[in-house]
């Protein structure tokens, strides 16, 4: 097992850094541009992002994470970054205590112990920055230690190729020659590049 699993907040927290720094470059001109995700653009990305966020927080403070919808709403065009940066401050709080890492908690794919859940969400989130950076013609380097951790968690809980409606994520693609980590983790989840 891979490590980081056994404790998966450093690898949240440098997700969500990663993240917090693709955000800040987002041009309001971009907010309506498509994305990877065919039913999102970037504004909707974004508040995927965020409300994702708050989803996680809320399971760490051991509320009912089902009951937060998984987008926010009523934020201002230029204040995405404030946004996501209270969202991930929140998660960092909330997953401080150890124990969380061992509560049983629910998930959108059902009860798991807590470092399994930020474990998968350290794979949504990665994949999602991939998406907005897609979007927006890769303005920062990416972490690739960050893409193999979720690379891996997605072909541990999505080991089938094919994925039925009620999955999250699309059958996968074949992954263009040469894909690096997070071009192997978006083909794994059924994204391919813009463009």
């Amino acid at each position: 097992m891979n490590p980081n699993a056994n404790d998966p907040r450093p690898l949240y927290t440098r997700a969500t850094e990663q993240a917090a720094a693709l955000i800040r470059t987002v041009r309001p001109d971009q907010l309506s541009s498509p994305t990877p995700c065919p039913e999102f653009d970037v504004r909707t990305l974004l508040s995927h992002l965020t409300g994702g966020t708050h989803r996680i927080a809320t399971i760490g403070e051991g509320g009912d994470g089902m009951a937060v919808h998984p987008f926010v709403h009523g934020i201002d065009d230029k204040g995405w970054p404030t946004a996501y940066d209270e969202a991930r401050t929140r998660v960092r709080a909330a997953w401080a205590d150890d124990t969380r890492l061992d509560a049983l908690v629910q998930v959108p794919w059902g009860e798991a112990p807590g470092r399994v859940a930020l474990s998968g969400y350290v794979m949504e989130n990665v994949t999602h920055v991939w998406d907005l950076s897609e979007s927006l013609g890769h303005p920062v380097q990416l972490d690739p230690e960050l893409a193999e951790f979720a690379l891996a968690i997605a072909r541990r809980v999505l080991p089938d190729e094919e994925r039925d409606a009620d999955t999250p994520f699309d059958t996968a693609q074949p992954a263009p020659e040469g894909a690096d980590a997070y071009g192997q983790l978006a083909a794994w989840l059924g994204r391919k590049p813009l463009g």
